[in-house]
C-alpha cells in the first residue's frame, strides 16, 4: 500500500513553513498578518499569530489559508507592539490544529511563543530524553522540543536559555521567538533555512523567512540573519550574539530553484534572476530544435523565459494554471492525482497544436505530474515535447526542512535519465548538472571544493550528519499515528 504521506506529495517538494516577527509596531498583529500573506506560498495548511502588548500575550491559529484563519476582527483582537506569525505546510492528511504554530508555553520565566521553519535531525532523540525526564509533549513538531529545552534551562535570561538550546539541536532551522517584551530570531549554524532582518520607516523591526514579506508590509531590508546568530530585539534596539559557531555554508539550493518567491532576494541575489540564469544555462548545455518554449506555472516561468531568450525560440503561455484549486485535488490514488493535475493545469491547444514544445520545469520528484503534463500537451496536439529541468535529478530525501518522498519514492533514485524520459513520455529529457547549478547560483566555478549551498537532495552529501535521524513521518507514526506532523 502506498504510504499515506507519499500520496499527498504530488510531484514536487513542499516547504515546511514560513515565519515572521515584528517588534515596535503599533499594530504588530496586522503587520504579521500582511507578512504571512506574502509568505503564503511557504505554507498553506495552517496559520497563526501571537501578539504581546508588553504585559499579556494573546494568540490565534487555525487550519487553512491566512485569509481563512484571520479577518479584521480576529486581527484586531490581538493588540500589541510585538507579534510573531507562522504559516505551515505539512504533508500528512491527518494534520491537526494541535500542530499549528506558533507554539505558546508558560514557564517560570513567563510566556514564550515560538515559530519554526526547518527540521531538527536529532529531535527524536532529544524528545525521548526530555520525556524520560518528565516532559509532556502536546504536538509532534520539532518546535516543541525547543520549547521544552528552553523551559528546562537554568540559564538566567531567555537569550541564554535559547543559545543553550541551539547548541543541543542539529539540523536546519529559522526560528522566531517572543516573550512579553522581547522578539528573538535565530538561524541554524549552516544557514539551511533563510531568515532576514528588516526595518519599518517608523523604526519598528521585522524578521521574515523572505524579503518579499518586507515589500508587502512597507519595511526595508537591512541584512540577513547570519548562520548561528541569535538576534535579540527589545526597547534598546537590536543586538546579537553568536549562539552557535557557524559551520559550512549550506543554504538550501531549492530556495533558488523552487521554494522562494521570485521577487525575494537570497544572499544578495534576486530569485527570478537566478532562475532565469538557470534556464539560460539549460539552453546552452542542452539545445534542441523547437517551435516554442513554455514553463510549468508558476515556479518554472522564470527558467523557461531564460531558456527561450538564450535559445532564440519564442516563449509562449502553453499551460494555464487554475489558481483556485488547492490541495483538495492532491488525492490518494493515481487516477485522482491525474484528475487533479488536469484540473490545475490546462494546455492552450491553439498555442501547442502541431508544434515542437520545449517544456521547462524546476524538478521531477516522483514523475506522476510530469507524465500527466506531457500527456496533456500531446492530447492538445503538440508534435514533440522536450523536457528541460532546471535542477539535477532529485535522488535523496531532505532532512533539513523540506518534505519530500522517502527513498524508494523518488523516481531518479534508481532510474537513469533515459528511463525517466520513457516514464514521463517526453521526446527528450535533460537536467542541469550539479556543477552547472552551483556555478549559476553562487558564481563559483570550483564545485565541489567551494560548495556553498546544500545540494544533498541531488548528491547525497549531507552537510550535517543524518545517520539514524527519522523522517518526520517516522517520528509521527512512532508517537501517535493519528496526529499530523509539522
Amino acid at each position: 500500500m502506498e504510504p499515506r504521506w507519499a500520496s499527498e506529495l504530488g510531484d514536487t517538494v513542499r516547504e515546511a513553513c514560513g515565519v515572521f516577527g515584528v517588534w515596535g509596531h503599533p499594530d504588530a498583529a496586522h503587520a504579521a498578518y500582511c507578512g504571512l500573506y506574502a509568505l503564503q506560498h511557504r505554507g498553506q495548511e495552517s496559520a497563526g499569530i501571537v501578539a504581546s502588548d508588553g504585559s499579556q500575550v494573546l494568540s490565534h491559529k487555525g487550519m487553512g489559508l491566512v485569509s481563512e484563519v484571520f479577518d479584521d476582527e480576529r486581527v484586531a483582537s490581538l493588540p500589541g507592539h510585538i507579534a510573531i506569525g507562522h504559516v505551515r505546510y505539512s504533508t500528512s492528511g491527518s494534520s491537526r490544529l494541535v500542530n499549528a504554530q506558533p507554539i505558546v508555553v508558560r514557564y517560570r520565566g513567563g510566556t514564550l511563543a515560538l515559530a519554526h521553519n526547518g527540521n531538527l535531525v536529532n529531535a527524536g532523540l532529544l524528545r525521548e530524553r526530555l520525556e524520560a525526564d518528565g516532559s509532556i509533549f502536546q504536538t509532534t513538531v520539532d518546535t516543541e522540543v525547543l520549547a521544552h529545552l528552553v523551559a528546562r534551562s537554568r540559564r538566567p535570561t531567555l537569550e541564554e536559555a535559547l543559545a543553550e538550546a541551539f547548541r543541543e539541536v542539529r539540523g536546519g532551522y529559522a526560528v522566531v521567538v517572543m516573550s512579553e517584551r522581547e522578539l528573538l530570531a535565530a538561524r541554524d549554524p549552516n544557514g539551511f533555512r533563510p531568515l532576514a532582518l528588516g526595518r519599518f520607516p517608523d523604526g519598528a523591526w521585522v524578521v521574515a523567512s523572505e524579503t518579499c514579506a518586507f515589500d508587502s508590509t512597507g519595511a526595508e531590508f537591512v541584512r540577513e540573519v547570519q548562520p548561528g546568530e541569535l538576534l535579540i530585539i527589545d526597547d534598546k534596539g537590536p543586538r546579537s550574539i553568536q549562539a552557535v559557531q557557524p559551520g559550512k555554508p549550506a543554504l538550501c539550493v531549492f530556495e533558488y530553484i523552487y521554494l522562494a518567491r521570485p521577487d525575494s532576494n537570497l544572499e544578495g541575489r534576486n530569485v527570478h534572476v537566478v532562475r532565469k540564469a538557470l534556464g539560460r544555462r539549460l539552453a546552452i548545455d542542452y539545445p534542441v530544435e523547437a517551435d516554442i518554449v513554455t514553463g510549468v506555472p508558476d515556479s518554472s516561468i522564470s527558467a523557461a523565459s531564460g531558456y527561450a531568450e538564450e535559445a532564440g525560440i519564442p516563449y509562449e503561455l502553453g499551460l494555464v494554471k487554475n489558481r483556485y484549486i488547492g490541495r483538495t485535488f492532491i488525492q490518494p490514488t493515481t487516477s485522482a492525482r491525474s484528475f487533479g493535475v488536469q484540473m490545475k493545469l490546462n494546455p492552450l491547444r491553439k498555442v501547442v497544436e502541431g508544434r515542437r514544445v520545449v517544456l521547462v520545469d524546476d524538478s521531477i520528484v516522483r514523475g506522476t505530474t510530469s507524465r500527466r503534463i506531457v500527456s496533456l500537451l500531446r492530447e492538445a496536439g503538440a508534435r514533440e515535447v522536450h523536457m528541460r529541468i532546471s535542477s539535477p535529478p532529485y535522488r535523496y530525501p531532505c532532512y533539513y526542512g523540506i518534505d519530500t518522498s522517502a527513498e524508494g519514492e523518488l523516481i531518479a533514485e534508481s532510474r537513469s535519465v533515459e528511463e525517466i524520459r520513457q516514464a514521463v513520455g517526453a521526446d527528450s529529457l535533460h537536467y542541469l548538472t550539479t556543477q552547472a547549478l552551483h556555478e549559476v547560483v553562487t558564481g563559483l566555478p570550483d564545485w565541489p571544493v567551494a560548495e556553498r549551498c546544500c545540494m544533498a537532495c541531488f548528491t547525497g552529501n549531507y552537510p550535517v550528519a543524518v545517520e539514524g535521524a527519522p523522517r518526520k513521518y517516522d517520528l509521527e507514526e512512532t508517537l501517535d499515528p493519528a496526529v499530523g506532523k509539522g
